[in-house]
């Protein structure tokens, strides 16, 4: 898989070149600004993009990644913030999230965990950093349907917004598939959602109720 960095910090880019090499991608790219990124655009499958770069360090990674989708339907970013800005990803996922990530930097030092995220992305899959769905949850309104969720769906909806399918929820839960199921029934019949069969479209169900 070839793989384009858009990151300002050196030492971070080159740190996750030097990372994703070592897990097996191919790393075509890695540029420190936005127009470099879209230069290079045609020659990835897909992309690791830092929200904030020169010249403002405001939302130019943001500003190329819907650019890269534009010009490439559906080209795969993952998305890298310092700090949990959840107006950006839903921004991101506003005009559809097939193959769509948004993480915190944090992430990257699990290294498992970020590089099952990018292939995920890459593979169309929505993954959201489990902090975002943390506070958009905690921001709810006392009376909100989500708030009669229990600790355990809060848990299973957080797993399901970062991509999981039930059965690596089940694992992380050590609960059997047929538990998570059940839990997974109950907060879409709470929400007032339509259960589907696919995973990704259940998730962006998911996150579109929270963003409301």
């Amino acid at each position: 898989m070839r793989i384009v960095i858009a990151e300002d910090d050196a030492l971070l880019r080159e740190g996750l070149a030097l990372l994703l090499r070592g897990e097996g991608f191919e790393v075509v790219a890695a540029v420190d600004n936005a127009e470099s990124f879209l230069e290079v655009l045609d020659s990835a499958d897909a992309a690791v993009l830092d929200v904030r770069m020169p010249p403002t360090f405001t939302n130019e990674g943001l500003k190329a990644a819907e650019e890269a989708r534009r010009r490439r339907p559906g080209f795969p970013v993952l998305v890298l913030s310092a700090y949990v800005e959840d107006r950006y990803a839903g921004r991101l996922l506003a005009e559809g999230a097939n193959g769509m990530g948004y993480l915190l930097k944090e992430r990257v030092g699990r290294v498992a965990e970020f590089t099952d995220a990018l292939r995920r992305v890459a593979a169309g899959g929505t993954v959201m950093d489990p902090e975002v769905i943390s506070q958009l949850m905690s921001r709810r309104r006392s009376d909100d349907p989500i708030r009669s969720l229990t600790p355990r769906e809060s848990e299973v909806l957080g797993l399901m917004a970062e991509g999981l399918d039930n059965g690596t929820i089940a694992g992380r839960l050590v609960v059997s598939e047929t538990a998570v199921s059940k839990h997974i029934g109950n907060i879409f019949a709470k929400l007032g959602l339509s259960a589907s069969d696919s995973g990704h479209r259940r998730v962006l169900a998911v996150l579109a109720y929270l963003r409301d």
